[in-house]
């Protein structure tokens, strides 16, 4: 396969300077404090728009990311799991994804609540979160389902 190249669009600030205490998923990071993705100066007509959004996907490079592993326990479990079954940074290619709740837009700067990215992230995208395309009613739990049945309501997490 050929190799593939990102060039950062910007990068996210955070107050999450290290590993320990990051949220490990948005959904769970509501005591977190406002967070910013600055855009680079030739990005910015890029955002025009995004502020009629409440959420927003941020999609970014885990910098911190130690080396790849095939397999790992997660964090919810106590079984090994393949590195495509869990949300681990410790990836092939460590690309985070993230829903986060938009509070303003402001010139070249995005704040947003819900961070669970280190301080300096890299941003790679960002994608408006709409909810007719972006939730599906059928979608299963796979491995986690005893934990969080489908059902379950993300408030009830």
């Amino acid at each position: 396969m050929n190799p593939v190249t990102f060039l950062p669009i910007g990068v996210i600030y955070t107050q999450y300077t290290e590993t320990a205490g990051i949220p490990i998923q948005s959904a769970l990071a509501e005591n977190s404090m406002m967070a910013v993705a600055e855009i680079a100066p030739h990005f910015i007509p890029g955002i025009d728009g995004l502020e009629a959004f409440s959420h927003i996907i941020l999609i970014y490079h885990f910098h911190k990311a130690g080396a790849p592993q095939l397999k790992q326990k997660p964090f919810l479990d106590d079984v090994m799991h393949g590195i495509f079954a869990i949300r681990s940074p410790h990836r092939p290619n460590p690309i985070g994804i993230s829903i986060v709740e938009l509070v303003k837009v402001e010139g070249n700067k995005i704040y947003f609540n819900h961070a669970d990215m280190m301080d300096g992230s890299p941003l790679i995208d960002i994608k408006p979160f709409i909810p007719v395309f972006d939730h599906r009613d059928e979608a299963n739990n796979g491995w986690l389902e005893a934990k969080f049945p489908s059902g379950q309501k993300e408030a009830e997490v």
